[in-house]
């Protein structure tokens, strides 16, 4: 897919490779990418404050204080009333950041400077604060008096914007080096942080503003993406035509068991509501009457005796005719159930499919069973697993949330499969790159929400014919409930809604 550059995830190491590159390499220098990130972030700042406004700039000694310093200038000149706190006083400043303070200076403006804690006036109010005191090289807890400013900041009313990330958060992790900044606006200086979307990062950033920088797009050679709304509609297929309602294959759906069915009939209808010309759901044939009832519309191939309530060995040769009948994707595993024939009845059934198959839930306990099963040559997989799957399927006790990118690019290699990787963030995972959704998907969750997802991915990806893009699209109308502050049961449950 041809996603732009500017949607790329990076570490603090990859931004900080970046920005020297730039600078050695391509010979934009330091102090001119500092100008250009502070005048993005003041024109943006401008748009958001009142005129009348007084900010408080905050600064520690280094670039991210140089930034600050900079949209200082910019709003100063712009009539804004701007008090400047060095938190560790004015002696040895970086150099661009040094030099910046001497531009200030030389605007000839009532600029107040405050170069010791001991001066500041804690019981003052501001407009807005400007957060310039930690960078993305922050890898240790934050010591006094930053950490005490950070409390502070906090509790005060203003909106606060942190240039490039909240200080006290990792730019790697999103964890919290003892106190950070909860920010209004991270403005983020030419590169998406990794933590922005990992741990308390999604908190504490608050709305994230791209700033561009003048980096060379040879240089930005991240395999990791942030899902967005905009690339993503720019690079999905055109909606397949159908001649008939059969046109691009049914997607066969094998799901439920007696005291689950719930989780076979929210699947299968957000199979259907992505606009499929045909579902079909394999059942055991004591289930039929309950699927009668509440899938109307969609097509159910009873398998077995009428004293059937779960898969089993003995029903496989009867579903693989079910599935030979017509061309379709498969969605296999919403609430069969961990009955050790059912078990091995999908074992045996993935090892011989060899269609396109979206593998959830007990189905991804069947094939982590003692050992991974071996994908058939022509097959391809979608793996769907939350944290506690991704970790069976990984063979680990613990599972940092930073380290599912790699150990979900590790297992799409192994298996050759896509894997989505459900939490917050949700991960899509191929051998070469991986997609993160950068808002919030606790969505994803709450009960039932996974086979409404793996419905959804199953459908798109038949539609669609790309599971990379039927992955991500199901994620973004997951992504579009929640901003309509929509819960999936009020949506999901109700049959016309979606059938």
């Amino acid at each position: 897919m041809n996603i732009p550059h500017s949607y790329q995830l990076f570490t603090a190491n990859g931004s900080r490779e970046l920005d020297e590159r730039t600078i050695s390499e391509f010979g934009i220098d330091g102090f001119t990418l500092m100008e250009v990130a502070g005048t993005r972030a003041a024109d943006f700042i401008l748009q958001s404050i009142k005129l009348d406004s007084h900010g408080l700039f905050i600064c520690g000694k280094g670039n991210n204080a140089g930034d600050a310093l900079v949209v200082a200038r910019l709003l100063s000149d712009h009539s804004i009333n701007c008090t400047i706190l060095f938190i560790s006083g004015t002696d040895n400043l970086s150099s661009d950041c040094s030099k910046n303070l001497s531009l200030l200076k030389n605007l000839d403006l009532d600029i107040e400077i405050i170069t010791s804690i001991k001066e500041f006036d804690r019981s003052r109010t501001f407009d807005f604060i400007i957060d310039g005191m930690l960078g993305t090289g922050l890898n240790s807890d934050v010591c006094f008096p930053y950490s005490e400013i950070i409390v502070w900041v906090n509790k005060q009313d203003s909106v606060i914007f942190s240039m490039d990330i909240p200080s006290g958060l990792s730019a790697d992790t999103g964890a919290i080096h003892g106190h950070a900044i909860n920010a209004d606006y991270t403005l983020a200086f030419g590169t998406f942080k990794q933590g922005y979307f990992f741990n308390d990062g999604y908190q504490q950033c608050g709305e994230i503003i791209f700033c561009e920088l003048p980096f060379p797009s040879k240089f930005k050679d991240s395999s990791t993406f942030l899902i967005d709304e905009d690339w993503v509609s720019e690079v999905k297929l055109s909606s397949f035509q159908r001649k008939h309602k059969y046109d691009g294959g049914v997607l066969y759906i094998i799901a439920g068991s007696e005291g689950l069915t719930g989780a076979a009939i929210l699947a299968t209808r957000s199979a259907w509501s992505t606009g499929l010309g045909g579902v079909i759901l394999i059942t055991p044939k004591g289930l039929l009457e309950i699927y009668e009832k509440n899938l109307v519309q969609i097509i159910k191939r009873p398998i077995g005796e009428r004293e059937d309530a779960f898969f089993k060995v003995d029903h496989l040769e009867e579903v693989k005719a079910v599935l030979r009948e017509k061309d379709g994707n498969l969605l296999i595993g919403p609430g069969l159930g961990r009955n050790p024939a059912t078990i091995e009845f999908i074992r045996q059934l993935l090892s011989s499919f060899e269609g396109n198959a979206v593998i959830d839930a007990d189905a991804l306990f069947a094939i982590s069973d003692d050992e991974l099963i071996s994908k058939p040559e022509n097959a391809e997989w979608i793996l769907t697993p939350h944290p506690g799957e991704l970790k069976t399927l990984t063979g680990l006790n613990e599972i940092a949330d930073t380290d599912r990118i790699q150990l979900s690019s590790d297992l799409a290699s192994k298996l050759k499969s896509l894997i989505v990787s459900k939490g917050l963030p949700s991960i899509v995972a191929n051998s070469n790159q991986c997609f993160i959704t950068g808002y919030n998907t606790r969505i994803f969750s709450r009960a039932g929400f996974g086979d409404i997802l793996a419905g959804k991915i199953a459908g798109f990806w038949l539609s669609e014919n790309n599971p990379e893009l039927a992955a991500i699209s199901a994620l973004l109308d997951g992504k579009q409930k929640a901003d309509n502050h929509i819960l999936a049961s009020e949506n999901i449950l109700e049959p016309l809604d979606l059938i």
